[in-house]
């Protein structure tokens, strides 16, 4: 506790006289108690500090615990808010903060830390304005083993964005300076002695008790010697006006700008001044799109120790534009389509030879379906809906501004090509027919599955996308099909991370357990085509190469159990939509089942019965359970080898559900177990 002793003589050294922000109910600094939070009891408790001054949960006194979780008295703040955190986590362990809205099943993480420090560190997160009270939850994990713990000292809620700032509170609201041994950010005003302070008056107060951050080049000894002043990260999308005030001098030189720097490093410049000097504080607003997690860089570079200064103060946001000529917001989800109720707006160049046509399979052993459900529509290009031997197919999407980085992805499916040079291409098209790029081809054979592809692009003109299929003579070709197409903004490498209640087995099991009690089988996450023939799945239904979860029905006898268990779920008050794929091929299949447990007791909610098809088929389930439940996931071996199942894609979502889709309960030859013999 030494490294918590430490930084808490810090953190109270660092306190400024400034004025300070309002606080927002469930801001604590744990001087006179917890405010309220309490620890939950169904984990390891947070202990405070005999002194006060912060909360602790220390590894030595864990027990047989993994983590402790505090959580906060419910709040009801309907704005926008900032939560900023002061922490330290020393030896090892991690610290999470997650939102439980009321009446939800579950918890949404919205920001992890495990970087360990010898003093405090600062937060910043954001909290959307909602209409839903919430609690916050900070899960601490230190490891084990001695001399291992997660220390909270501050949690503030004030009104408003992460990204604004003043610079009167002593943790800068957790905007951090990028070290330079010669130049950096400093705070001006009534704490700074630099001989550069008496230039300026605080923006915000216009005297010299207020606070702002400046950089002076009496220090700079090379050329281009830069400082860095660097936001939190934001951690949910946000787009509008971020304003400022600056106040410049320049004797021989110094390049002033401002930048966006995303989880992936890349910078983009989105503002710097077109004046040398200012005579006093200036305001700009400059327009600012954040659809993913991103910082904002002031970063000043100077040319020799006679560049002058910089100095900013008053960094606010507003969720509306601050210019009437800013780009209109990018819409890219036009150019996504599912085709389950046509083509979206995607069309073929040529009317009179229609080389793509919207089919749908029923569901069956045979052929496969499509990706969305399993049994809805999809696009197939084939030399038998044209009357020409061969053929070239272009489908054309809609124009999108340029300018803008866009995400593609889309679902591809091909099967009797004896050539695959030119089953499939996708273009870049200029809204001229121009094509701009060819962006991606196939590079290895197909293995009848539906694979997914991503791909990221930016132009700088109006563009679309084009699919292009080209056959040269019917021995040759065979069926190319695509599905599920999406664009959004960003790069595909910038993943909004895990979503509490889905999983594609992607990453791990997603805290599933096996029922020991009642089952004599395990189900298997595994990859790629199921050993035995004639049964199973050839590839995930996530991506086509990924991971998924089944049972195999070599390892099983007749009437064999597997049980799937979800961890424990809170309960919600309102309806609440199971979404799933499950795949279910082979001439002896058996059951599956989807049961709700609630205490000792458990309720059947869906059911399958025999052979269903040779696709991944989506099943919706509505349930209501307002009380701690789990769902299983029951599969029971059939009478032969051929008895494989499999399931991906598990989500729960707020019910009832959009699409009933899969409204059946229950279906198959028989409802009777007793059909199988154990």
């Amino acid at each position: 506790m030494s490294g918590v002793r430490l930084a808490l003589h810090v953190l109270l050294l660092c306190e400024f006289l400034g004025a300070q922000q309002q606080l927002l109910p469930g801001s604590c600094n744990f001087e006179l108690g917890t405010c309220g939070y309490t620890s939950d009891p169904e984990y390891g408790s947070w202990s405070m500090n005999e002194e006060g001054h912060l909360i602790t949960v220390d590894s030595a006194f864990l027990n047989d615990q993994e983590q402790a979780v505090l959580v906060s008295p419910l709040l009801d703040q309907q704005d926008w808010s900032c939560v900023r955190l002061v922490y330290q986590i020393t030896g090892g362990g991690s610290l999470q903060l997650h939102l439980r809205p009321d009446g939800d099943n579950f918890d949404y993480r919205l920001w992890t830390a495990n970087r360990v420090s010898d003093s405090w560190l600062i937060a910043s997160v954001d909290l959307p304005n909602t209409t839903i009270p919430y609690q916050i939850l900070l899960e601490g994990r230190p490891e084990r083993g001695s001399g291992n713990s997660v220390a909270i000292f501050e949690i503030h809620i004030v009104p408003g964005y992460c990204i604004e700032c003043n610079f009167e509170e002593h943790h800068l609201c957790g905007y951090s300076n990028s070290w330079n041994p010669n130049v950096n950010w400093y705070v001006g005003g009534s704490v700074a002695r630099e001989p550069e302070s008496n230039l300026l008056v605080n923006h915000t107060n216009n005297n010299q008790r207020g606070h702002y951050m400046y950089v002076d080049s009496v220090y700079a000894k090379h050329f281009q010697e830069v400082a860095k002043l660097t936001s939190p990260m934001t951690t949910v999308p946000i787009a509008g006006c971020l304003s400022f005030y600056y106040n410049r001098d320049q004797e021989r030189g110094n390049i002033f700008s401002v930048f966006t720097r995303d989880q992936l490093g890349h910078y983009e410049e989105i503002w710097r001044p077109e004046v040398y000097a200012t005579s006093g504080w200036t305001q700009v607003s400059v327009d600012i799109k954040a659809p993913h997690p991103l910082e904002v860089v002031f970063e000043v570079a100077f040319n020799s120790a006679r560049g002058g200064y910089v100095a900013i103060d008053d960094i606010s946001f507003s969720p509306e534009f601050c210019h009437t000529d800013t780009e209109p917001t990018v819409d890219p989800s036009i150019a996504s389509c599912d085709f389950e109720n046509g083509l979206c707006l995607y069309y073929q160049e040529r009317t009179e030879s229609k080389v793509w046509s919207r089919v749908s399979v029923k569901p069956n052993a045979y052929r496969i379906g499509d990706h969305t459900t399993g049994t809805g529509c999809f696009l197939l290009a084939n030399t038998r809906f044209t009357s020409q031997p061969g053929y070239v197919g272009r489908l054309h999407g809609p124009l999108l501004p340029g300018n803008h980085k866009y995400c593609l992805r889309f679902y591809y499916l091909l099967h009797g090509f004896r050539k695959l040079d030119n089953a499939l291409f996708l273009y870049i098209y200029d809204e001229n027919n121009v094509a701009q790029e060819k962006v991606w081809s196939l590079t290895d054979t197909s293995r009848a599955v539906w694979t997914e592809v991503e791909i990221t692009y930016m132009k700088p003109m109006l563009t679309k996308v084009v699919f292009v299929s080209i056959c040269k003579n019917f021995w040759e070709c065979g069926l190319a099909a695509i599905d599920d197409i999406t664009v959004s903004l960003g790069d595909c490498r910038m993943t909004a991370g895990s979503v509490p209640g889905q999983c594609d087995f992607e990453g791990g099991v997603c805290g599933y357990t096996q029922d020991k009690r009642e089952d004599q089988a395990d189900w298997l996450r595994v990859r790629g085509h199921t050993p035995t023939s004639y049964t199973g799945a050839r590839g995930d239904h996530t991506t086509g190469v990924g991971y998924f979860m089944y049972i195999e029905a070599s390892l099983m006898r007749p009437g064999h159990k597997a049980r799937l268990l979800t961890s424990d779920l809170r309960g919600s008050s309102s309806p609440q939509c199971l979404v799933f794929y499950h795949h279910m091929y082979g001439s002896g299949t058996g059951i599956l089942s989807v049961l709700l447990r609630r205490g000792a007791r458990d309720s059947l909610l869906w059911r399958r019965r025999g052979e269903q098809s040779v696709s991944w088929t989506r099943a919706m389930v509505d349930y209501h359970c307002d009380v701690r439940h789990q769902i299983i996931f029951e599969a029971i071996r059939g009478p032969t080898l051929r008895s494989d199942i499999a399931i991906d894609d598990i989500g729960f979502k707020r019910g009832p559900c959009e699409d009933p889709g899969d409204v059946t309960p229950y279906s198959g030859f028989s409802e009777y177990f007793n059909e199988i013999e154990k």
